[in-house]
């Protein structure tokens, strides 16, 4: 952040294995983060990756983000691919760094970018071009040509009376540049959007980045697509990544490999010696079968070898995966010929590759069943180039429909918008529940083969490319160096610790089995969990209104990653990074006229018409960009920089404001909330500040932190006027208003962090008065700000606010009432003792599933954020009865 003169003592970071050991190989290399020490670590140039116990290991490191006086805070670190990974650590030395047996490098040449890593090449465009690689090598030899992204447009669906014609759109590569180039880890990013074969249309744009690993025969790709059609004449009909592939071998050594359900494959030639009437031979059979090359035809029974164009070749292959719970393979010789069924199953692994003895190509497509719509497709198997397309969005399935649900009831104008507000909810407004400039993130693998690989070898591929490993810093680790705030590692030393731990153990638990009950999967909703319960007909209210998908609502983001931090548990983790995947993509708009806002929650996940900032905020992406040096997340954190510019146009309070007639906004007094509004701000720019130095955000932080100190009422003014092109508040502005909607967007967690990062005259002053006045008595609010607070609700969440005022004063009487607060002194009490989790089967529902009556997804977040933050800050002093 500014110029620093640190020194770097030895600083070591212990490291864990996500899965708490190590795999029995490393194919495709790691890439994590981990956090350095304020004053620590000037350069992470002295950064080496070590084997506990052992020697340096070949790494590369860089910085992420930077403390106020300038030293490392974050720092990404990559390992290449390895063949016994070890236990490691990454620790500060003088000593050289190991040269990799194989190292990345990136050549420029004429209009080509040339990465190789040891083992393959691939060759980009270097500018505008109508693919996204021209080809991958492996061995000298191509494998792989021509990757290009492609879609289908249906104007019409047949049945609202149109015609099922479809349009044919590929990528048009606009930019290619190389982010990072090695030696252990290359990043090239490719940015274009689709264009209809006419030239006509262009449209959804997309980011492609390509990570190459050192010592990997994987290619690790992010994708994003952004939705910019229009709902009412725009209906995808697919969307994948495909690739031209060379054959060479006689069919019957052409190899197809499928991965299917639970380590399952389809594994079969492109022309079958198995099963005949007459028998090869035992070895050809078992050769084919191995994927090895068959020995010479002449050795084989003459009966088969002189029959050979007699057996049907399969030219074309397909899997379908249409829903979460099955999916169907089918193959045909040639197209106008029937397809038949080869195959089904449940939950496929997304993974399809081709192959002989000199070489092969695979895709894969992570989450690809929790995804569905998904496909795979294989085309011209016997030809002298096949076709290999990982579908993003099937084909077969229905066209994607993103109108929305349904035609406004009536509610023209705020009055009756309110009053729908009351009943399912929803803040319906017409035109706004419109999902162009929402966008969609998926991950996918190049796998190059030598020559076709054993079935065993392609397993462990796909498993790793399903749940990869990851190395990570130990939740103790974390806690020491005083990242993200308030929280520790977990501790059950005594009964009511461990009651409370028991508590957020269950709902974590709860959540994950809920997750697969329900079956909240799909392209658009894989990642985001639901609101609120139906007893009545026992689901979760999936088609009312503001009750449905939850959208971040009271921050069940934050929930999960603050479980994981002190857990380290890898399925909270993974639950965590989908849903900072879903809300930080599907939740949040990335162009037009909402650019930067987000949705609460709804039916739809783009349906509400209240847009804000407390659902884009980067307080819910910060923690895994930082965990994982995720580019893509990055990026999220990037665009939303100058995300106060939305104040101008988009009045979030618009509907209820009591000064509607008159308010008139410009840029110098634009009405900011000090709640959620000025929470996401001040994520927004610290995140920037941190990553990048941006001044600009540097100095809106600090000068709304100085202003929110000078206010006659602090944070307890609940609004400031802003002016745009100074980015300070007006001070002066002396009123009370207080939300309980304020605190529960990462306000508490923002707030905390910034006091323990930089010292701003009064800010502290100002959190600490929110903190103790909130939940205080009528009478000690009167006393201090002259007149008692309303809008108190959501006690228990925020019982955390009297903790902190507790730790930060020592004041024992405010830590038992935190306690007493926490136990259940409101309006809810979400407990342990009140889970009652029970399993309900029959008629009453469509299948067997487990609920549990006291647990909504809001008042969850706000427990599990409470107990976590009441234990770091006063679990000294938490009553055992």
């Amino acid at each position: 952040m500014t110029d620093s003169t640190v020194t770097d003592p030895i600083e070591t970071v212990p490291l864990r294995w996500l899965d708490d050991a190590p795999p029995a190989r490393l194919r495709g290399g790691a890439t994590w983060g981990v956090p350095l020490a304020r004053g620590t670590v000037a350069d992470p140039a002295v950064l080496r990756l070590r084997e506990v116990g052992g020697g340096a290991v070949p790494a590369q490191f860089w910085p992420l983000a930077t403390w106020p006086d300038g030293s490392v805070k974050w720092a990404g670190c990559a390992v290449g691919a390895l063949d016994a990974p070890r236990a490691y650590e990454v620790v500060t030395g003088a000593d050289a760094v190991p040269t990799a047996p194989s190292a990345v490098r990136v050549e420029r040449s004429g209009d080509e970018i040339v990465v190789g890593d040891g083992i393959l090449e691939i060759a980009f465009p270097s500018g505008p071009a109508d693919v996204l690689a021209r080809r991958v090598i492996r061995d000298g030899r191509i494998i792989a040509e021509d990757l290009r992204l492609v879609s289908l447009l249906q104007d019409e669906l047949p049945e609202d009376g149109g015609a099922a014609t479809r349009r044919r759109f590929r990528s048009r590569v606009h930019t290619v540049d190389v982010e990072q180039d090695g030696p252990i880890r290359a990043v090239v990013r490719v940015d274009g959007a689709h264009r209809d074969e006419d030239g006509d249309r262009e449209w959804l744009p997309f980011t492609l980045r390509f990570v190459i690993i050192a010592g990997s025969a994987e290619v690790r790709l992010v994708h994003t697509v952004i939705w910019d059609g229009d709902a009412e004449h725009d209906f995808l009909a697919g969307l994948g990544l495909r690739a031209d592939v060379p054959l060479h071998a006689a069919l019957h050594d052409r190899h197809v490999r499928i991965a299917g359900a639970d380590g399952g494959f389809f594994a079969e030639a492109v022309r079958g010696l198995t099963g005949l009437r007459r028998d090869p031979g035992a070895e050809v059979r078992a050769a084919q079968i191995r994927g090895e090359q068959t020995p010479p035809t002449d050795t084989w029974n003459p009966e088969v070898s002189k029959r050979l164009d007699l057996i049907p070749a399969w030219n074309d292959i397909t899997l379908t995966q249409l829903s979460a719970d099955g999916f169907g393979i089918r193959k045909r010789t040639a197209p106008g010929h029937a397809w038949i069924d080869a195959g089904a199953g449940t939950r496929a692994e997304g993974y399809i590759a081709i192959s002989d003895p000199t070489g092969g190509f695979g895709l894969g497509i992570r989450s690809f069943w929790q995804s569905h719509p998904g496909q795979l497709d294989l085309r011209g198997a016997g030809g002298e180039r096949a076709e290999l397309t990982a579908w993003l969005y099937a084909p077969e399935a229905q066209p994607m429909d993103v109108r929305f649900y349904h035609d406004g009831l009536g509610q023209d104008d705020f009055a009756t918008q309110l009053e729908g507000l009351e009943i399912t909810y929803e803040d319906y407004e017409p035109g706004f529940g419109d999902a162009h400039g929402v966008a969609r993130t998926h991950e996918l693998t190049l796998f190059t083969y030598g020559a076709t690989p054993a079935i065993e070898q392609v397993a462990a591929s796909v498993e790793a490319m399903q749940r990869p490993p990851l190395l990570q810093p130990t939740p103790e680790h974390l806690h020491a160096v005083g990242v993200f705030g308030d929280w520790a590692p977990i501790d059950r030393s005594t009964p009511a610790r461990t009651e409370i731990e028991d508590s957020n153990d269950f709902l974590l638990d709860f959540y994950l089995g809920q997750i697969d009950q329900r079956r909240w999967y799909g392209f658009w909703n894989y990642g985001d969990v639901m609101h609120a319960y139906d007893l009545d007909r026992h689901v979760w209210r999936y088609d009312v209104g503001g009750y449905a998908w939850d959208n971040s609502e009271l921050s069940p983001d934050l929930w999960l990653w603050y479980s994981y931090l002190r857990s380290g548990r890898a399925d909270v983790f993974r639950l965590a990074e989908a849903m900072t995947r879903h809300t930080g993509e599907v939740d949040v708009y990335h162009l037009g006229r909402w650019q930067g806002l987000g949705s609460r929650h709804n039916v739809q996940h783009w349906g509400c018409s209240a847009k804000q900032l407390r659902i884009s905020s980067p307080i819910y992406r910060r923690i895994f960009h930082y965990l994982t040096a995720d580019e893509r997340v990055g990026d999220l954190l990037t665009e939303l920089r100058d995300s106060d510019e939305r104040f101008v146009d988009t009045d979030p309070t618009r509907k209820v404001r009591p000064d509607a007639a008159t308010y008139r906004p410009d840029r110098t007094a634009l009405a900011v909330g000090l709640g959620t509004d000025w929470g996401a701000l001040a994520a927004t720019w610290l995140a920037d500040w941190e990553r990048t130095g941006n001044e600009r955000s540097r100095d809106r932080l600090l000068g709304t932190m100085a202003d929110i100190g000078a206010l006659p009422n602090g944070f307890l003014t609940g609004e400031a006027l802003y002016d745009i092109e100074t980015g300070r508040f007006d001070t002066t502005r002396d009123r009370i208003s207080v939300s309980h909607l304020s605190a529960v967007f990462g306000l508490v967690e923002v707030a905390s962090e910034l006091i323990s990062l930089v010292d701003v005259p009064g800010f502290r002053d100002a959190w600490l008065q929110y903190c103790r006045l909130y939940l205080a008595s009528p009478e000690e609010q009167e006393a201090a700000v002259g007149q008692r607070l309303t809008g108190i609700h959501l006690e228990q969440a925020h019982s955390r606010l009297t903790a902190y005022v507790a730790a930060q004063t020592g004041d024992d009487a405010l830590a038992d009432a935190a306690w007493r607060a926490f136990e259940g002194i409101g309006e809810w009490l979400v407990h342990r003792r009140d889970f009652v989790l029970r399993r309900i089967e029959g008629p009453a529902v469509l299948n067997p599933v487990d609920e549990a009556p006291s647990v909504g997804t809001n008042d969850v977040a706000q427990y599990g954020l409470a107990a976590i933050q009441n234990l770091a800050l006063i679990g000294d002093r938490l009553p055992e009865a």
